[in-house]
């Protein structure tokens, strides 16, 4: 389950490197409140995205113990922010977003929830 989480994380962290580059996504990320590519700042809100979803994979991996052990309480802390991020794509004010993300940010919750748990 770890590695299903950290492929489905890369690929997000692959989708924020695009924000950053330009990639005409605005109105399926942060709200959908931009069409087109992103202003400055919200690519660099997508740059800080990427540190955390990196952090919360070195997280998940510790928790599995595939990664030198963090302090137990940072793999439900990643679980944590993963549901702050599910729920902030289940509620977005764009429809685009919610189709999107809303599905992904889910999965990838009850991972970082199984990895823990289990």
């Amino acid at each position: 389950m770890a590695n299903i989480y950290c492929a489905l994380i890369l690929g997000v962290i692959g989708f924020q490197i695009a924000l950053i580059l330009g990639a005409p996504w605005g109105r399926i990320t942060q709200g959908g409140q931009v069409e087109g590519p992103l202003p400055r700042s919200g690519r660099i809100v997508a740059a800080v995205s990427i540190a955390l979803l990196i952090a919360m994979a070195l997280a998940i991996l510790s928790a599995d113990g595939r990664w030198p052990a963090w302090p137990s309480w940072t793999g439900w802390a990643a679980v944590a922010m993963n549901g702050v991020m599910t729920v902030l794509n289940w509620i977005t004010p764009s429809p685009a977003e919610r189709r999107l993300w809303g599905p992904i940010t889910t999965v990838i919750f009850a991972l970082a929830f199984a990895v823990n748990w289990f």
